[in-house]
């Protein structure tokens, strides 16, 4: 079976990609028979309360801190950006290169969010939850989760990620592509706990939902395999379509893991279309 497009991938134009290349993705794309790549680089408008100390030596964080600990990300160069698509376009015909972005919680920064996206050509829009209003302060999911959350907490911080994924696709028609739906989870993982679906199978069905609801689609990131149930689920409610996405931040990672996902789709109920870069529908 064909791999399916990636449709989100990170590049020098995403300021949390410092080894990523929208030429040596392209190549990548090209070297390993996809349909087509989208480079959705991040737009991050947060201010974002950085604790953790480890975090804030980070090289990527720490030219964006202020004096109270608030990291403000860079500004997406938009017309670079434009610039470098002409130019991989340009080098590489023969491959379908899709323009595109991931905001970050677009329903925050509704105005700004339109004025970015009626400025220049983005065919591939991702909504994306990244933080969550932990006491007073605005925290980026993965830093919280950096030796700073701990297991009793994980179950309450489930329900209010899906909680704001709600309000996600709810208060915002800017984007067409729901970003993992697992990306919290993604965090316990990494601090060596569990997260099984199962536990909160009301919460995801309650989000699956409201995404198909507001007529979006669920994306299958691979970054961290999404856990089969969950695109059962996605099914069983009606879900129209998923998108694959790798998350790639630097060349290799293009497309990883994307058979294994195709599979998972597949035996979920979902199939390719009759144009390969299309989304895979039920």
């Amino acid at each position: 079976m064909p791999l399916p497009a990636d449709n989100h991938v990170h590049t020098e134009f995403s300021w949390d990609a410092d080894r990523g290349s929208m030429y040596h993705s392209c190549q990548r794309a090209l070297d390993i028979g996809l349909p087509s790549i989208a480079f959705t680089e991040h737009v991050d408008l947060a201010a974002w309360y950085i604790e953790d100390e480890r975090t804030r030596r980070d090289p990527l964080i720490a030219p964006g801190l202020d004096a109270t600990h608030h990291f403000h990300p860079p500004t997406f160069d938009a017309d670079g950006y434009a610039d470098a698509i002409d130019r991989c376009r340009h080098a590489f015909p023969d491959l379908r290169i899709v323009t595109g972005l991931e905001i970050g919680e677009p329903h925050w920064f509704a105005e700004h969010t339109a004025q970015l996206l009626a400025s220049g050509e983005f065919t591939r829009v991702l909504g994306s939850q990244h933080s969550l209003q932990i006491g007073n302060d605005l925290r980026l999911v993965d830093e919280w989760y950096v030796g700073i959350a701990d297991e009793k907490g994980d179950a309450a911080a489930i329900r209010s990620y899906l909680a704001a994924t709600i309000e996600l696709v709810e208060q915002s028609d800017a984007f067409e592509v729901v970003a993992h739906i697992d990306y919290l989870t993604r965090q316990i993982d990494r601090s060596g706990r569990r997260h099984d679906p199962r536990e909160f199978e009301d919460e995801y069905r309650e989000t699956l939902r409201a995404v198909r609801d507001a007529d979006r689609i669920l994306e299958i990131n691979t970054r961290r395999p999404l856990d089969a149930v969950i695109v059962g689920w996605w099914h069983e409610v009606g879900g129209a379509a998923v998108s694959f996405g790798s998350d790639a931040h630097q060349p290799d990672a293009v497309a990883a893991d994307f058979a294994e996902a195709a599979d998972l789709a597949e035996a979920a109920g979902f199939c390719p279309q009759q144009d390969p870069a299309d989304f895979w529908r039920r």
